[in-house]
């Protein structure tokens, strides 16, 4: 037999904060927000986030992962993550008292300090609500980084012989 020699190659090793928002989802219909625990054969398992309950989400309900959404702008559309990532910069990761802020306009000014060029034609005040119950519920279930963070590094790796 002959021995084979391996040289020493690069790997690109990536480490990154998992994309939370990838697996948290909205299901139409039901209250809350759910994590991805599985993939079942014409259904996904997933567990709320508030009571940790465990339930099915069938082929028929619509599933939306909170990752796939991006808000109105008058420029480029801005993924939800990184609109988050600005209410969790404006709050210092503190929920927002939505009845403190008042009444639709307050609330609609309060979204312009957030994202200041948000499209306020195409953007309604009830989504507006619905992202702020969706930014307190992933804070008060301990989900605070809405934005990967990647970075990437070159190791070798030595072969056994």
């Amino acid at each position: 037999s002959f021995a084979q020699i391996q040289r020493p190659r690069a790997i690109c090793i990536i480490k990154y904060t998992i994309n939370m928002l990838r697996t948290i989802l909205s299901i139409s219909g039901r209250p809350g927000l759910y994590r991805l625990v599985n993939q079942g054969k014409n259904m996904l398992i997933v567990e709320n986030l508030a009571d940790r309950r465990r339930t099915p989400a069938y082929a028929h309900d619509k599933v939306v992962s909170l990752g796939d959404i991006s808000i109105y702008t008058y420029g480029d559309d801005k993924p939800l993550p990184e609109v988050l990532e600005a209410l969790k910069a404006k709050t210092d990761a503190q929920p927002v008292d939505l009845k403190a802020i008042g009444s639709d306009d307050n609330i609609r000014e309060y979204f312009g300090e957030v994202l200041p060029d948000y499209d306020r034609e195409r953007v309604y005040t009830a989504d507006i609500k619905k992202l702020i119950k969706w930014y307190n519920q992933l804070i008060a279930a301990g989900i605070t980084d809405f934005v990967k963070s990647e970075e990437a590094a070159e190791a070798p790796e030595a072969a056994a012989e």
